[in-house]
Protein backbone atom coordinates (compact mmCIF):
# COMPACT_ATOMS: atom_id res chain seq x y z
CA UNK A 1 0.00 0.00 0.00
CA UNK A 2 1.48 3.34 -1.05
CA UNK A 3 1.26 5.54 2.00
CA UNK A 4 0.75 9.28 2.28
CA UNK A 5 1.53 12.25 4.34
CA UNK A 6 -1.91 14.19 5.57
CA UNK A 7 -2.55 18.15 4.77
CA UNK A 8 -1.61 20.36 7.83
CA UNK A 9 -3.20 23.34 8.26
CA UNK A 10 -2.05 26.09 11.14
CA UNK A 11 -4.57 28.41 9.89
CA UNK A 12 -6.50 28.21 6.92
CA UNK A 13 -4.02 27.79 4.72
CA UNK A 14 -3.03 24.16 3.53
CA UNK A 15 -0.04 22.99 2.91
CA UNK A 16 0.89 19.34 1.96
CA UNK A 17 4.45 17.62 4.13
CA UNK A 18 5.88 14.60 2.01
CA UNK A 19 7.02 11.72 3.60
CA UNK A 20 10.89 13.19 3.31
CA UNK A 21 9.82 16.06 5.47
CA UNK A 22 8.68 14.34 8.36
CA UNK A 23 10.08 14.50 11.63
CA UNK A 24 12.11 12.34 13.87
CA UNK A 25 7.93 12.09 16.23
CA UNK A 26 6.37 11.23 12.73
CA UNK A 27 3.97 8.04 13.61
CA UNK A 28 1.79 5.87 11.31
CA UNK A 29 -2.53 6.65 11.32
CA UNK A 30 -5.36 4.97 9.81
CA UNK A 31 -8.15 7.71 8.31
CA UNK A 32 -11.53 6.37 10.59
CA UNK A 33 -13.26 7.57 7.40
CA UNK A 34 -11.47 6.23 4.87
CA UNK A 35 -9.06 3.49 6.23
CA UNK A 36 -5.96 4.64 4.59
CA UNK A 37 -3.15 4.08 6.63
CA UNK A 38 -0.07 7.47 6.32
CA UNK A 39 2.27 8.94 7.94
CA UNK A 40 1.34 11.74 10.26
CA UNK A 41 4.39 14.29 10.84
CA UNK A 42 5.16 16.16 13.80
CA UNK A 43 2.86 18.57 14.86
CA UNK A 44 2.76 21.89 16.30
CA UNK A 45 0.01 22.47 18.83
CA UNK A 46 -1.89 24.96 16.74
CA UNK A 47 -1.90 22.78 13.65
CA UNK A 48 -4.73 20.45 12.42
CA UNK A 49 -4.24 17.58 10.23
CA UNK A 50 -6.19 16.30 7.03
CA UNK A 51 -6.41 13.01 5.44
CA UNK A 52 -4.68 12.76 2.05
CA UNK A 53 -7.29 10.63 0.35
CA UNK A 54 -11.00 11.48 1.63
CA UNK A 55 -9.46 14.75 3.45
CA UNK A 56 -11.13 14.24 6.36
CA UNK A 57 -10.27 16.38 9.59
CA UNK A 58 -7.87 13.37 11.40
CA UNK A 59 -6.82 15.76 13.98
CA UNK A 60 -7.57 19.13 15.91
CA UNK A 61 -4.97 21.90 17.05
CA UNK A 62 -4.43 22.09 20.66
CA UNK A 63 -7.62 23.75 21.51
CA UNK A 64 -8.63 25.22 25.44
CA UNK A 65 -7.89 23.23 28.26
CA UNK A 66 -9.90 21.16 30.66
CA UNK A 67 -9.86 24.27 33.12
CA UNK A 68 -11.40 26.56 30.76
CA UNK A 69 -14.22 23.86 29.55
CA UNK A 70 -14.97 23.34 33.39
CA UNK A 71 -15.22 27.21 33.94
CA UNK A 72 -17.35 27.28 30.77
CA UNK A 73 -19.18 24.07 32.34
CA UNK A 74 -20.41 25.95 35.57
CA UNK A 75 -21.23 29.25 33.91
CA UNK A 76 -23.83 27.32 31.69
CA UNK A 77 -25.31 25.07 35.01
CA UNK A 78 -25.57 28.71 36.69
CA UNK A 79 -27.33 30.09 33.58
CA UNK A 80 -29.95 26.68 33.01
CA UNK A 81 -32.74 27.29 35.82
CA UNK A 82 -32.83 30.97 34.59
CA UNK A 83 -33.05 30.01 30.82
CA UNK A 84 -35.47 26.66 31.40
CA UNK A 85 -37.74 28.19 34.02
CA UNK A 86 -38.01 31.75 33.43
CA UNK A 87 -40.50 33.19 30.37
CA UNK A 88 -38.64 33.06 27.05
CA UNK A 89 -41.44 35.23 25.96
CA UNK A 90 -44.56 37.22 27.24
CA UNK A 91 -48.03 37.28 25.43
CA UNK A 92 -50.58 39.67 26.56
CA UNK A 93 -53.85 38.41 25.28
CA UNK A 94 -57.37 39.62 26.23
CA UNK A 95 -56.23 41.56 28.89
CA UNK A 96 -53.98 38.58 30.39
CA UNK A 97 -50.22 37.83 30.69
CA UNK A 98 -48.94 34.69 29.33
CA UNK A 99 -45.45 33.79 30.02
CA UNK A 100 -43.72 30.93 28.20
CA UNK A 101 -40.64 28.81 29.18
CA UNK A 102 -38.62 26.13 27.54
CA UNK A 103 -40.09 23.06 30.46
CA UNK A 104 -43.50 24.72 30.51
CA UNK A 105 -44.13 23.96 26.70
CA UNK A 106 -42.47 20.14 27.17
CA UNK A 107 -45.05 19.75 30.13
CA UNK A 108 -47.95 20.80 27.89
CA UNK A 109 -47.35 18.48 25.35
CA UNK A 110 -47.04 15.39 27.90
CA UNK A 111 -50.18 16.89 29.29
CA UNK A 112 -51.66 16.51 26.20
CA UNK A 113 -50.95 12.84 25.94
CA UNK A 114 -47.71 12.48 23.91
CA UNK A 115 -45.00 12.00 26.31
CA UNK A 116 -42.50 10.58 23.49
CA UNK A 117 -42.44 13.18 21.47
CA UNK A 118 -42.23 15.55 24.66
CA UNK A 119 -39.02 13.58 25.42
CA UNK A 120 -37.41 14.09 22.09
CA UNK A 121 -37.46 17.80 22.79
CA UNK A 122 -36.98 17.47 26.41
CA UNK A 123 -33.44 15.52 25.65
CA UNK A 124 -32.07 17.89 22.82
CA UNK A 125 -32.87 21.10 24.75
CA UNK A 126 -32.17 19.93 28.54
CA UNK A 127 -30.79 16.62 28.79
CA UNK A 128 -28.23 17.10 26.19
CA UNK A 129 -26.92 20.35 27.51
CA UNK A 130 -27.13 19.11 31.16
CA UNK A 131 -25.32 15.59 30.27
CA UNK A 132 -22.49 18.23 28.90
CA UNK A 133 -21.63 20.43 31.33
CA UNK A 134 -21.86 16.93 33.55
CA UNK A 135 -19.56 15.21 31.84
CA UNK A 136 -17.08 18.12 31.80
CA UNK A 137 -17.33 18.52 35.39
CA UNK A 138 -16.94 14.53 36.25
CA UNK A 139 -13.57 14.89 33.25
CA UNK A 140 -12.37 17.78 35.76
CA UNK A 141 -13.34 15.67 39.18
CA UNK A 142 -12.78 12.14 37.95
CA UNK A 143 -9.16 13.66 36.65
CA UNK A 144 -8.27 14.85 40.33
CA UNK A 145 -9.88 11.25 42.34
CA UNK A 146 -8.18 9.27 39.82
CA UNK A 147 -12.04 7.70 38.68
CA UNK A 148 -12.50 5.84 35.34
CA UNK A 149 -13.16 8.66 32.59
CA UNK A 150 -13.17 6.37 29.37
CA UNK A 151 -16.62 6.21 29.17
CA UNK A 152 -17.59 9.67 29.37
CA UNK A 153 -15.02 10.58 26.97
CA UNK A 154 -16.67 8.19 24.26
CA UNK A 155 -19.78 10.02 24.92
CA UNK A 156 -18.69 13.10 24.51
CA UNK A 157 -17.87 12.69 20.69
CA UNK A 158 -21.33 11.90 19.88
CA UNK A 159 -22.97 13.94 22.46
CA UNK A 160 -22.54 17.45 20.27
CA UNK A 161 -24.81 16.61 17.72
CA UNK A 162 -28.10 16.32 20.39
CA UNK A 163 -26.94 19.40 21.89
CA UNK A 164 -29.77 21.74 19.93
CA UNK A 165 -30.29 24.84 21.73
CA UNK A 166 -28.85 26.99 18.86
CA UNK A 167 -32.32 25.32 16.76
CA UNK A 168 -34.28 26.27 19.90
CA UNK A 169 -33.08 29.46 19.84
CA UNK A 170 -33.88 30.01 15.78
CA UNK A 171 -37.03 28.56 16.69
CA UNK A 172 -38.42 31.07 19.45
CA UNK A 173 -38.28 33.46 16.65
CA UNK A 174 -40.33 31.39 14.51
CA UNK A 175 -42.97 30.78 16.70
CA UNK A 176 -42.70 34.98 17.52
CA UNK A 177 -44.04 35.51 14.42
CA UNK A 178 -46.27 32.82 13.96
CA UNK A 179 -47.96 34.38 17.12
CA UNK A 180 -47.51 38.32 16.64
CA UNK A 181 -50.28 38.20 14.14
CA UNK A 182 -53.11 37.55 17.69
CA UNK A 183 -51.31 38.82 20.39
CA UNK A 184 -48.41 40.82 21.45
CA UNK A 185 -44.87 39.23 22.53
CA UNK A 186 -42.20 40.61 24.71
CA UNK A 187 -38.87 39.25 25.45
CA UNK A 188 -38.57 37.58 29.25
CA UNK A 189 -36.16 37.85 31.25
CA UNK A 190 -34.97 34.38 30.82
CA UNK A 191 -34.68 35.06 26.92
CA UNK A 192 -31.60 36.80 27.69
CA UNK A 193 -30.20 33.64 29.57
CA UNK A 194 -30.69 31.56 27.12
CA UNK A 195 -28.98 33.29 24.38
CA UNK A 196 -26.08 33.36 26.73
CA UNK A 197 -26.44 29.67 27.78
CA UNK A 198 -26.52 28.92 23.50
CA UNK A 199 -23.93 30.95 22.48
CA UNK A 200 -21.36 29.38 25.71
CA UNK A 201 -22.68 26.19 24.39
CA UNK A 202 -21.90 26.96 21.32
CA UNK A 203 -18.30 27.81 22.04
CA UNK A 204 -17.91 24.76 24.37
CA UNK A 205 -18.52 22.73 21.64
CA UNK A 206 -16.37 24.40 19.06
CA UNK A 207 -13.38 24.37 21.27
CA UNK A 208 -14.02 20.98 22.62
CA UNK A 209 -11.14 18.55 21.79
CA UNK A 210 -12.05 15.55 22.63
CA UNK A 211 -8.51 13.95 21.02
CA UNK A 212 -6.41 16.16 22.93
CA UNK A 213 -8.56 15.18 26.53
CA UNK A 214 -8.02 11.22 25.09
CA UNK A 215 -4.12 12.32 24.55
CA UNK A 216 -3.71 13.75 28.41
CA UNK A 217 -5.47 11.18 30.20
CA UNK A 218 -5.06 7.62 28.01
CA UNK A 219 -1.60 8.30 26.30
CA UNK A 220 -0.35 5.64 24.02
CA UNK A 221 2.67 4.88 22.60
CA UNK A 222 2.01 5.43 18.59
CA UNK A 223 2.76 2.74 15.64
CA UNK A 224 6.28 4.13 14.51
CA UNK A 225 6.31 1.58 11.36
CA UNK A 226 3.84 0.90 8.80
CA UNK A 227 1.50 -2.26 9.30
CA UNK A 228 -1.50 -3.80 7.09
CA UNK A 229 -2.76 -5.13 10.86
CA UNK A 230 -3.11 -1.66 12.20
CA UNK A 231 -6.79 -0.68 12.96
CA UNK A 232 -8.46 2.98 13.67
CA UNK A 233 -10.72 2.22 16.57
CA UNK A 234 -14.07 4.98 15.99
CA UNK A 235 -14.57 5.02 19.56
CA UNK A 236 -11.67 7.58 19.93
CA UNK A 237 -10.20 7.72 16.60
CA UNK A 238 -6.21 5.61 18.21
CA UNK A 239 -4.55 3.65 15.10
CA UNK A 240 -2.89 0.67 17.14
CA UNK A 241 -3.36 -3.35 17.20
CA UNK A 242 -6.10 -4.92 19.26
CA UNK A 243 -5.06 -6.08 23.04
CA UNK A 244 -5.56 -9.54 23.84
CA UNK A 245 -9.03 -9.48 24.48
CA UNK A 246 -9.56 -8.03 21.02
CA UNK A 247 -10.35 -4.19 22.56
CA UNK A 248 -8.64 -0.92 21.48
CA UNK A 249 -5.96 -0.01 23.85
CA UNK A 250 -6.98 3.55 25.11
CA UNK A 251 -10.60 3.26 24.71
CA UNK A 252 -11.38 -0.57 25.33
CA UNK A 253 -14.11 -0.98 22.84
CA UNK A 254 -13.91 -3.80 20.62
CA UNK A 255 -11.38 -2.96 17.66
CA UNK A 256 -12.87 -4.42 14.40
CA UNK A 257 -12.11 -3.96 11.08
CA UNK A 258 -15.40 -2.44 10.49
CA UNK A 259 -18.30 -1.57 12.02
CA UNK A 260 -20.39 -4.28 13.20
CA UNK A 261 -23.75 -4.68 11.38
CA UNK A 262 -23.84 -0.96 9.73
CA UNK A 263 -25.39 -1.68 6.69
CA UNK A 264 -28.33 -3.41 8.30
CA UNK A 265 -28.83 -1.27 11.21
CA UNK A 266 -28.76 1.77 8.82
CA UNK A 267 -31.61 -0.03 6.41
CA UNK A 268 -33.61 -0.56 9.62
CA UNK A 269 -33.62 3.19 10.68
CA UNK A 270 -33.82 4.55 7.10
CA UNK A 271 -36.94 2.28 6.28
CA UNK A 272 -38.32 2.96 9.61
CA UNK A 273 -37.75 7.10 8.55
CA UNK A 274 -39.35 6.36 5.38
CA UNK A 275 -42.65 4.79 6.66
CA UNK A 276 -43.15 8.10 9.49
CA UNK A 277 -42.56 10.56 7.10
CA UNK A 278 -45.43 10.06 5.15
CA UNK A 279 -48.04 10.36 7.93
CA UNK A 280 -45.67 12.82 8.84
CA UNK A 281 -46.90 15.13 5.99
CA UNK A 282 -50.07 14.02 5.75
CA UNK A 283 -51.37 14.41 8.65
CA UNK A 284 -51.76 17.55 10.84
CA UNK A 285 -49.02 19.08 12.68
CA UNK A 286 -50.56 21.52 14.69
CA UNK A 287 -54.27 22.89 15.42
CA UNK A 288 -55.32 26.47 16.39
CA UNK A 289 -58.87 26.97 17.88
CA UNK A 290 -59.51 30.93 16.82
CA UNK A 291 -63.27 32.14 18.53
CA UNK A 292 -63.95 28.34 18.52
CA UNK A 293 -63.25 27.79 14.95
CA UNK A 294 -60.84 24.78 14.27
CA UNK A 295 -58.04 25.33 11.78
CA UNK A 296 -55.69 22.16 11.18
CA UNK A 297 -51.84 22.38 9.63
CA UNK A 298 -49.93 20.15 7.84
CA UNK A 299 -46.57 20.92 7.91
CA UNK A 300 -46.56 22.25 4.44
CA UNK A 301 -49.97 24.40 4.81
CA UNK A 302 -48.32 26.03 8.20
CA UNK A 303 -45.04 26.98 5.72
CA UNK A 304 -47.50 28.44 3.65
CA UNK A 305 -49.71 30.25 6.10
CA UNK A 306 -46.58 31.41 7.65
CA UNK A 307 -44.67 32.95 4.33
CA UNK A 308 -47.77 35.44 3.80
CA UNK A 309 -46.02 37.06 7.20
CA UNK A 310 -42.44 36.51 6.50
CA UNK A 311 -41.44 34.69 3.74
CA UNK A 312 -37.71 34.72 4.77
CA UNK A 313 -39.39 32.36 8.13
CA UNK A 314 -40.89 30.42 5.88
CA UNK A 315 -38.12 29.49 4.18
CA UNK A 316 -36.04 28.27 7.00
CA UNK A 317 -39.02 26.20 7.79
CA UNK A 318 -39.72 24.41 4.67
CA UNK A 319 -35.88 23.60 4.46
CA UNK A 320 -35.30 22.31 7.97
CA UNK A 321 -38.92 20.49 8.08
CA UNK A 322 -39.39 19.34 4.87
CA UNK A 323 -35.89 19.66 2.19
CA UNK A 324 -33.54 18.64 5.01
CA UNK A 325 -35.19 15.07 6.04
CA UNK A 326 -36.49 13.88 2.56
CA UNK A 327 -33.05 14.85 1.11
CA UNK A 328 -31.68 12.87 3.96
CA UNK A 329 -33.40 10.41 2.85
CA UNK A 330 -32.55 10.12 -0.86
CA UNK A 331 -29.13 10.86 0.18
CA UNK A 332 -28.48 7.48 2.38
CA UNK A 333 -30.79 5.49 0.53
CA UNK A 334 -28.22 6.55 -2.66
CA UNK A 335 -25.39 5.71 -0.16
CA UNK A 336 -26.97 2.17 0.79
CA UNK A 337 -27.02 1.39 -3.32
CA UNK A 338 -24.24 1.93 -4.38
CA UNK A 339 -22.37 0.19 -1.64
CA UNK A 340 -24.70 -2.92 -2.60
CA UNK A 341 -23.69 -2.77 -6.02
CA UNK A 342 -20.29 -1.14 -5.68
CA UNK A 343 -20.75 1.68 -7.53
CA UNK A 344 -16.87 3.34 -8.43
CA UNK A 345 -18.74 6.76 -9.88
CA UNK A 346 -18.81 9.71 -8.05
CA UNK A 347 -17.06 8.22 -5.08
CA UNK A 348 -15.81 12.10 -3.70
CA UNK A 349 -19.39 13.33 -4.18
CA UNK A 350 -21.10 10.75 -2.30
CA UNK A 351 -18.91 11.24 0.59
CA UNK A 352 -19.34 14.78 0.23
CA UNK A 353 -22.98 14.38 0.55
CA UNK A 354 -22.79 11.95 3.69
CA UNK A 355 -20.99 14.94 5.76
CA UNK A 356 -23.19 17.14 4.34
CA UNK A 357 -26.38 15.30 6.28
CA UNK A 358 -24.29 14.55 8.98
CA UNK A 359 -24.07 18.57 9.59
CA UNK A 360 -27.87 19.63 8.32
CA UNK A 361 -29.76 17.02 9.73
CA UNK A 362 -30.45 18.18 13.50
CA UNK A 363 -31.87 21.41 11.97
CA UNK A 364 -35.04 18.87 11.51
CA UNK A 365 -36.39 19.21 15.33
CA UNK A 366 -36.29 23.05 14.52
CA UNK A 367 -40.32 22.22 13.92
CA UNK A 368 -41.28 20.30 16.91
CA UNK A 369 -38.99 23.24 19.26
CA UNK A 370 -41.70 25.58 16.85
CA UNK A 371 -44.71 23.27 18.51
CA UNK A 372 -43.63 22.98 22.07
CA UNK A 373 -42.91 27.03 22.35
CA UNK A 374 -46.26 27.54 20.57
CA UNK A 375 -48.10 25.24 22.94
CA UNK A 376 -46.58 27.15 25.96
CA UNK A 377 -47.74 30.18 24.90
CA UNK A 378 -51.18 30.08 24.10
CA UNK A 379 -52.74 26.12 25.01
CA UNK A 380 -54.83 28.11 27.92
CA UNK A 381 -58.22 27.51 27.01
CA UNK A 382 -58.94 30.93 25.68
CA UNK A 383 -60.61 31.93 22.49
CA UNK A 384 -57.05 31.42 21.27
CA UNK A 385 -55.82 27.63 21.29
CA UNK A 386 -53.11 25.89 19.98
CA UNK A 387 -52.89 21.93 19.99
CA UNK A 388 -50.09 19.46 18.91
CA UNK A 389 -51.78 17.50 15.98
CA UNK A 390 -50.74 13.57 15.36
CA UNK A 391 -47.85 14.57 12.91
CA UNK A 392 -45.88 16.10 15.62
CA UNK A 393 -44.84 12.13 16.98
CA UNK A 394 -44.07 10.77 13.32
CA UNK A 395 -42.43 13.18 12.28
CA UNK A 396 -40.04 13.69 16.07
CA UNK A 397 -39.54 9.98 14.60
CA UNK A 398 -38.56 10.38 11.48
CA UNK A 399 -35.98 13.04 12.31
CA UNK A 400 -34.17 10.64 15.14
CA UNK A 401 -33.97 7.74 13.19
CA UNK A 402 -32.18 9.36 10.29
CA UNK A 403 -29.70 10.95 12.44
CA UNK A 404 -29.39 7.48 13.74
CA UNK A 405 -29.28 6.03 10.29
CA UNK A 406 -26.61 8.87 9.41
CA UNK A 407 -24.47 7.56 12.27
CA UNK A 408 -24.33 3.60 11.95
CA UNK A 409 -23.28 3.83 8.86
CA UNK A 410 -19.56 3.07 8.58
CA UNK A 411 -18.39 5.81 5.57
CA UNK A 412 -15.17 3.09 5.29
CA UNK A 413 -17.57 0.65 3.40
CA UNK A 414 -17.84 3.63 0.90
CA UNK A 415 -14.27 2.86 -0.03
CA UNK A 416 -14.81 -0.68 0.13
CA UNK A 417 -17.30 -0.67 -2.51
CA UNK A 418 -15.53 1.71 -4.55
CA UNK A 419 -12.32 -0.45 -4.36
CA UNK A 420 -14.70 -3.71 -5.26
CA UNK A 421 -15.96 -2.15 -8.54
CA UNK A 422 -12.67 -1.24 -9.79
CA UNK A 423 -11.54 -4.19 -8.96
CA UNK A 424 -14.61 -6.12 -11.00
CA UNK A 425 -14.38 -4.12 -13.67
CA UNK A 426 -10.13 -4.39 -14.07
CA UNK A 427 -10.78 -8.39 -14.35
Amino acid sequence: MALNTPKITPTKKITVHSVSDALPRAHYQRCPQCDTLFMLPKMKSHQSAYCPRCNAKIRDGRDWSLTRLAAMAITMLLLMPFAFSEPLLRLYLLGMRIDANLLEGVWQMTRQGDPVTAAMVLFCTVGAPLILVASIAYLWLGNILGMNLRPVLLMLERLKEWVMLDIYLVGIGVASIKVQDYAYLEPGIGLFAFIALVLLSVLTLIHLNVEQLWDRFYPQRPAIRPDEHLRACLGCHFTGFPDARGRCPRCHIPLRLRRNHSLQKCWAALIASMVFLFPANLLPISVIYVNGGRQEDTIMSGIVSLADSNIAVAAIVFIASILVPFTKVIVMFTLLVSIHFKCEQGLRTRILLLRFVTWIGRWSMLDLFVISLMMSLIDRDQLLSFNMGPAAFYFGAAVILTILAVEWLDSRLLWDAHESGNARFAD
